[in-house]
């Protein structure tokens, strides 16, 4: 893992989630694949796997850089502006 100059500047401690799922997914109807937590605001989002690639789409929104698994067992996280594992 490397650092990245957006790890610095996350919220200590690290924000609650908003919820326990995607809520965009479950406003559609769609089933989320592989979980993602805002590292800034705490929106749970879908990954790219997902067909609607909700995480991807919060940052693309709202700028927020870093964001984590929120699988269980998982703790990486990937900055979405220097593309790596941060």
């Amino acid at each position: 893992m490397s650092e990245c100059p957006h790890v610095p500047e996350l919220p200590r401690p690290e924000p609650a989630a908003l919820s326990d799922t995607c809520p965009e997914c479950r406003a559609v109807g769609s089933h989320p694949v592989q979980l993602r937590l805002c590292l800034v605001c705490g929106h749970v989002g879908c990954c790219d796997s997902s067909p609607y690639r909700h995480a991807t789409s919060h940052y693309a929104t709202t700028g927020h850089a870093v964001m984590r698994s929120y699988e269980a067992g998982e703790s990486w996280r990937w900055c979405f502006v220097d593309e790596t594992i941060v």
